[in-house]
């Protein structure tokens, strides 16, 4: 079973160029890239519809202009919470080991932290307080509105995506290399005249 496992990791290394470790490579930088491609698109939807109106038509006894609450009016920690998300995809790229499974973690917090502002904010009670208070010269009967439901929609799966891209970090980060990967070429050992001449062209002394 090994000598078929070993063979197969070959067979797979033979057809897409180079070392079983090289092929563990590239396939960990796609991993990478997928991670931060989909995380980062949960940020930016919790930003995004925290800054939509989450209320519409709102009706209020009298006349005049009606304010109508964003989500980010509605849950503050909305607007934080996506740009810490953010901060964290940077952090992940440059730390490994175990911070970078303690910021999976943070990340993936962040996420539940969304994901419960917009549930709240969707909620009828949080709404009905935020019109009241910021059309209070016109509160005094009934206030009825219609709910753009597009927006918390997006909002939970930005959230939904933020905390599974932090568990992922947790999970499968370890082998993810990070911003401070380096790849260098080895240089060939070289022996004799050819390595006083190698020496004096690096600034060394040969002697």
């Amino acid at each position: 079973m090994a000598d078929g496992s070993q063979m197969g990791d070959v067979s797979e290394a033979g057809e897409q160029g180079g070392s079983p470790a090289e092929v563990a490579a590239r396939r960990g930088r796609r991993e990478l890239v997928v991670w931060l491609v989909v995380t980062a698109l949960g940020c930016v939807l919790v930003l995004v519809a925290a800054g939509r109106a989450w209320v519409t038509n709102v009706r209020v006894t009298g006349t005049g202009a009606v304010a109508v609450p964003s989500g980010g009016d509605l849950s503050p920690v909305l607007t934080p919470l996506a740009l810490a998300g953010l901060a964290g995809l940077v952090a992940v790229l440059a730390t490994k080991g175990i911070g970078r499974r303690v910021i999976g973690v943070l990340l993936a917090l962040c996420g539940v932290g969304a994901g419960l502002g917009a549930w709240r904010a969707a909620g009828g009670s949080g709404v009905l307080s935020w019109l009241r208070e910021r059309n209070v010269m016109r509160a005094t009967g009934a206030i009825q509105w219609d709910v753009v439901a597009l927006w918390p929609v997006v909002c939970g799966l930005g959230a939904v995506l933020m905390v599974a891209g932090g568990v992922i970090a947790v999970v499968r980060g370890g082998g993810w290399a990070g911003m401070s990967a380096r790849y260098t070429r080895e240089r060939p050992e070289t022996t004799g005249d050819r390595s006083m001449w190698d020496a004096l062209d690096r600034g060394d002394d040969p002697t």
